[in-house]
């Protein structure tokens, strides 16, 4: 198959499932809404390393947030209900409350599975219960006001580990889609780009240090490509980029693939779309190049 002149691999992204929440940031202005989003998703890009996986979904206009106020819609994935609960409760201690102006609301009022976020006592016994938007908030005295939060939020079952590889002639190129490849991908709802851009891609294990639990993933490393048997890196390609997409479910994951990729084949330079997989051992989701495509 080729795309726009770029040949695509016929390959799966490999995948696994994760517990989902989406929590709505408002601020007095769209720069301190990001703010608190960006602070809030940080240290969040794989679950090898990182307590949570985490990313900003969306912008939000005033029209679309409970408050009447710019917003940020961020997704946050765990492995479990206890794990992901504690780092939403954490990430908005620490990340959100502390920032100017802030305000946070559940951003899946319909799940039935729920968390309680309980921030209010922070308050020390001067907080108090106000409706915002149609929804029951505690309000805490803070130094430029008060911190607005909703405490009960739905989560979903989601799926991390969606990807694809972008192959390139050159570092320019293929960093250009790369980026173009993201930005497309913002536009998809209920799916978010962690890192956003993988540069060290890793496998499980190591071949040489046992005690590792990842380590570089050689098959995609250009400058090694003639010392490694079975390299995935073509003749020609001096730099490869991976993009990992967790969701909500399956249909935000294949879309968010089938926008990245169409993006990406645009820019010059590009030689190569693949994805990344272990042949079925790491997780029950196969996203298929062809199929999505």
């Amino acid at each position: 198959m080729e795309l726009n002149g770029v040949q695509i691999e016929d390959e799966f992204a490999e995948a696994f499932p994760n517990w989902a929440c989406r929590v709505i940031i408002t601020a007095i202005t769209d720069k301190w809404a990001l703010q608190a989003a960006t602070e809030a998703t940080g240290f969040a890009t794989s679950a090898i390393g990182c307590p949570c996986e985490a990313g900003i979904e969306k912008i939000l206009t005033a029209s679309e947030t409970p408050d009447g106020r710019p917003g940020v819609a961020v997704l946050f994935f765990a492995g479990g209900k206890k794990k992901l609960k504690e780092q939403v409760v954490e990430r908005l201690a620490e990340c959100v409350l502390t920032q100017p102006t802030t305000a946070v609301f559940d951003g899946m009022p319909e799940a039935e599975e729920r968390i309680d976020v309980k921030l209010h006592f922070f308050g020390d016994g001067y907080e108090y219960q106000k409706e915002v938007g149609g929804r029951n908030c505690w309000a805490i005295p803070i130094m430029n006001g008060e911190y607005i939060g909703e405490e009960n939020y739905g989560i979903v079952k989601g799926i991390a580990g969606g990807n694809f590889f972008i192959m390139g002639e050159n570092i320019p190129a293929a960093l250009m889609a790369a980026d173009a490849a993201v930005a497309a991908i913002k536009n998809v709802p209920g799916c978010m780009c962690s890192f956003p851009v993988v540069a060290s891609g890793s496998k499980v294990g190591s071949n040489k240090y046992k005690f590792m639990a990842a380590t570089t993933n050689e098959k995609y490393c250009p400058t090694i490509r003639e010392k490694v048997e079975d390299t995935k890196v073509p003749e020609g390609v001096k730099a490869v980029y991976e993009i990992v997409i967790d969701g909500v479910d399956e249909t935000a994951i294949k879309a968010a693939t089938k926008a990245g990729i169409e993006a990406a084949v645009m820019v010059p330079g590009i030689k190569l779309i693949s994805a990344g997989n272990f042949g079925g051992n790491l997780g029950p989701f196969q996203f298929k190049l062809y199929e999505i495509l």
